[in-house]
């Protein structure tokens, strides 16, 4: 295509230097009348050294015009086409980019970087274990041709009445070297075997993102079990304890109550006694208000607790009535929106 471009000016310059020619004769004989046949009357032009001359009829000016225009014709496609396919490739590219990206970003929101990084790496080593295992095998496989011309050999050698004792104690070296060389050929390739299984199963331990989900959502049930059974212990232990000091204080009653009635009569038979008595009593009131004001503080603190749980949970009643709400109002909105689009649209179509 180039080279039909390099072309126009010598092929232009026989065509319009006759044209322009035969323009300025047609000029200078304005006036004259016209002649029959006078498109199809050969143009003579002579060069302005008077040495070459060209004649140019105008069909053939014409028919070259047309060449040069479907050569442009021609051109012009082949550059669309080819800028059609290269915004193909960009668009592909991008495309696969986008695609890359938004993998990457699921795997980092994911948090599975180093599963993936571990995977890639034991993927590499498979490779790497892979194309030494086909080494091997090559090796092996070059070491056995070996063998069978040796073994060839030594069959020739015995057809031809070869020495037997030479011949005996060739095939025993060789038989000891094969045997040995196979020997540890056995052992690289059990520790080679073993070291594929270990990274196979590295791989097969390696969760699907099926098994993912599924104890993502077992997790989750655990969660909300353990949970639970937290609640319910605590509230066991709450009653236990409430229960438990019931109990003391009912047997400090108990106590007292029976130590009274053993020593009322006693205690009110003297005035020692009597002030003995006095002086139980009022030990025993003190230990009680004690006790009432230590209840009473953790009751205040319990309260506080109840105050403050009643006020988010008034907090969280308002906000999803605030959230009803303008979920509502939204619900409203879009509807008004829908309305008004199809509103505008019939409008749009009456006008048309």
């Amino acid at each position: 295509m180039a080279e039909s471009f390099s072309e126009f000016p010598s092929q232009l310059g026989p065509i319009l230097d006759p044209l322009a020619s035969a323009g300025s004769d047609r000029t200078r004989t304005a006036d004259s009348p016209p002649v029959d046949g006078e498109l199809s009357r050969p143009i003579r032009l002579e060069a302005a050294s008077g040495a070459d001359k060209y004649v140019i009829s105008a069909e053939e000016q014409e028919q070259a015009l047309r060449q040069l225009e479907e050569e442009l014709d021609d051109a012009t496609t082949s550059v669309e086409r080819l800028n059609a396919a290269l915004k193909e490739k960009d668009e592909r590219k991008a495309h696969v980019l986008n695609e890359l990206n938004r993998l990457r970003e699921k795997i980092r929101d994911a948090g599975a970087d180093s599963v993936v990084e571990k995977l890639m790496l034991l993927l590499r080593s498979v490779k790497a274990l892979e194309r030494q295992e086909f080494a091997l095998k090559s090796n092996f496989d070059a070491k056995h041709a070996e063998l069978e011309a040796e073994i060839c050999e030594l069959e020739a050698k015995a057809s031809n009445d070869y020495d037997d004792k030479s011949l005996h104690d060739g095939l025993d070296h060789s038989i000891g070297t094969a045997s040995e060389n196979l020997h540890l050929a056995k052992k690289e390739l059990a520790a080679r075997l073993r070291a594929v299984l270990s990274l196979k199963r590295q791989l097969d331990d390696v969760p699907t993102p099926s098994e993912l989900t599924q104890y993502k959502c077992r997790l989750a049930e655990l969660n909300t079990n353990i949970g639970e059974k937290d609640r319910q212990t605590r509230k066991f232990y709450s009653t236990y304890n409430a229960l438990l000091e019931i109990k003391e204080l009912m047997l400090k009653e108990i106590s007292l109550l029976n130590s009274i009635n053993s020593q009322f009569q006693d205690a009110i038979a003297s005035t020692a006694g009597q002030m003995k008595l006095i002086d139980s009593m009022e030990g025993i009131l003190k230990g009680i208000k004690q006790k009432l004001e230590k209840m009473q503080v953790g009751l205040q603190a319990d309260q506080k607790i109840c105050d403050t749980l009643r006020e988010r949970y008034v907090a969280a009643v308002a906000d999803q009535r605030h959230s009803f709400t303008m979920s509502k109002a939204l619900q409203e909105q879009r509807a008004r929106n829908e309305r008004l689009r199809s509103e505008v649209l019939s409008q749009s179509n009456d006008e048309t």
